[in-house]
Formats: structure tokens, sequence, C-alpha cells
């Protein structure tokens, strides 16, 4: 008789228990043709002849000549014939302070603050179902460019400390609408998953002086839990993953964000962003799933810190013990998702 095994995080102070008595193939999670109802109908306002249904763009990007031109809407002028295409967002969980005085008060103590930051929805094509499963490369490596260009503007003031990049795919992980987008919000501080994962990188950057992120390359790039990897980047099955299916996507150059990508890097990452994206779809029929990058812009955390990607499939639904106890119980070991998301590549 098999055990299920216990695993903690390799940063974070996280237990998930590895169900392996009762585990299950990714198969058996395939969503169910038209299980979920429509998340809208009628005229989508993200789609390219609709821009005067949101607010004016703060980013545009549009091709000239083969070339991507940036510009923004003013003066009430909507372009057109844009690529990408970055909004306010119409109902903001952050919002710019209204004056100085609200950019003293942020954060006034250690249990209370005002949500002053910025919230936008970045529109990731003018074509309605060009997701990243989906969509050219190309297309994929202006989105993470612009990802960039917004994290650049947002950094430079003063009442930002983190900015959160993510998206929602399908209804049960949160999307409210079916053009394909992403979101980014600014905030005043730096969330909790990601100030412990950087306190843990710390001293294990006290304790070997390396990275954490560069050992975990090191190790799994060559073991049972590489899902596929380029020039580049890495993809991978975390093994103590919290959610079945999860994987995520780590560069092999040093980084706390992604500033420096050079060209090659980006299309790099967009191309193996794409391909274990299509494998997830493609294995679990499109399920609903949430990403974002864990990154960092404090000079301090150069040495020991290293961004990433982190990909989430919305696949179980927590219950009472994980919801009391912060313990996971994950049906799918990340060894099994790790093999059958890199077959499906590869076929």
């Amino acid at each position: 008789m098999t055990h299920n095994e216990l695993r903690k995080d390799f940063l974070l102070d996280r237990w998930v228990v590895i169900a392996t008595e009762r585990a299950r193939r990714p198969t058996d999670f395939a969503k169910q043709e038209n299980q979920d109802p429509k998340l809208q109908t009628g005229v989508c306002p993200m789609c390219s002849g609709n821009e005067h249904m949101t607010p004016p763009a703060v980013l545009i990007y549009k091709n000239a000549n083969g070339q991507i031109v940036k510009d923004r809407d003013q003066d009430g002028f909507r372009h057109k014939d844009w690529i990408v295409r970055v909004v306010p967002n119409l109902f903001p969980a952050f919002a710019p302070p209204k004056t100085e005085a609200n950019e003293e008060e942020i954060m006034k103590n250690d249990t209370f603050g005002l949500a002053v930051g910025h919230h936008e929805v970045l529109i990731e094509s003018p074509t309605h179902d060009a997701h990243p499963a989906d969509t050219e490369v190309s297309q994929l490596a202006n989105v993470i460019d612009a990802y960039v260009d917004r994290m650049r503007e947002f950094v430079e003031k003063p009442y930002v400390k983190y900015v959160s990049v993510f998206r929602n795919h399908g209804q049960q992980a949160g999307a409210s609408l079916t053009h394909a987008h992403s979101q980014l919000i600014a905030m005043p501080f730096v969330p909790p998953i990601v100030a412990a994962e950087m306190r843990a990188s710390a001293e294990f950057w006290r304790k070997n002086r390396k990275c954490v992120f560069c050992s975990l390359i090191e190790k799994e790039s060559a073991g049972p839990r590489l899902v596929h990897q380029n020039s580049d980047f890495v993809s991978v099955t975390p093994y103590a993953s919290i959610y079945p299916m999860e994987f995520w996507i780590v560069p092999r150059k040093h980084a706390i964000n992604p500033f420096g990508l050079t060209r090659t890097e980006t299309y790099a990452f967009a191309e193996i962003l794409r391909s274990t994206l299509k494998a997830l779809k493609i294995l679990v029929n499109d399920p609903p799933y949430n990403y974002g990058l864990h990154i960092a812009f404090d000079d301090e955390a150069r040495d020991y810190y290293h961004w990433h990607l982190e990909v989430f499939p919305k696949l179980a639904i927590w219950a009472g013990f994980e919801k009391s106890t912060g313990v996971f119980i994950n049906t799918i070991p990340p060894e099994t998702a790790a093999a059958e998301l890199g077959r499906t590549i590869e076929s």
C-alpha cells in the first residue's frame, strides 16, 4: 500500500498533500462542452471598432510599416488601428491619489492605509479570441512588451511599491469578459506571497551564496517535473504544487524583473508561454486558469530574487480543510502533470 505524500514548498512555509492514493489523470478534469454559461452577450467593448465604449487608452501599439509605434488616446480621439491597447479599469481596486496629502497618508500604519495605485486592463489583441494559447508568438511578444512598458511607468511613482500583472481566463477564474485581456494593478505595498518569497530567497542566498531559483532551474531542467524548455526559459511543475496542473515559467538568466529582456528572450518567453498554455488547453479542454508574474523592483533584491510566471489552472475547489488549515490537497502529482503537458507539447 502506497501512502499519500506530504511535501513542503521549497520557498514558502506551506504544506501540500500529494494524494497519490486517489491520484487522477489530467483528462479527468477536462471541461465538458458548453458547461459554463456565456460570459457576455451582445457587443464586446474590447473589440476593434468599439473603442468609444472604454476609457481613453493610456497606451496603444500600432503597426507602421512593420514597426511598432506607441501612442495614446488624447482630446477625445480614439485610435482604431491598434494591435495592443491599455485602458484604465472602469471599476478599479486601486486608484491614483487625489491630492499630495493622499500620497503622504497611503500607508499610515501597519493596519491601515489607502488603496492608492492604478488598475488597468491590457487588451491583448483587436481579435476577440486571440488568447495566448492560440495567438501568434509575435503578438504575444507585443503583450509582454506592453506589460514591461506599463510596469516601467508605474514604478517611477513614489507611492507604487509593486505591480501585479495577471490574467484570468474563463468565468470560474474570475474573467467577466471573454475578449483576450490581462490586468495590471500598481499598489503601495509588496503583497504577502511575493514578500514571503523574497524573504526565503534572501535567506537561501545568505546560506548558500546563490539564487534559489537558479538552483531550481539547474535541478529541475533534467528532472521529472520538467514540462518544456528553450534556450532562455524553463517550464516546470513545482515540487509542492497546490493546484492540479500548476506550472511555472522561469527565465534562465538571473534577474529580478523582465525589464532587461532582449528581443530574442522576449520571443522565447512568448514561445514557451504559448506552448504550455496550448498544451493545457488541449489536455484539459480549455480549462479556466489564472496566471501572474512574480517580480521585484528593489535593487536590494538583485542578488537573491528571480522573477517568474506562475500558472494556476482552476481544476479543483478548495473546501473546508484547505480553507481552515492552509494545507492543500492536490490529486495530480506534479510529475504526472509535467509528463502529460510535455507529451502534449511534443505531439
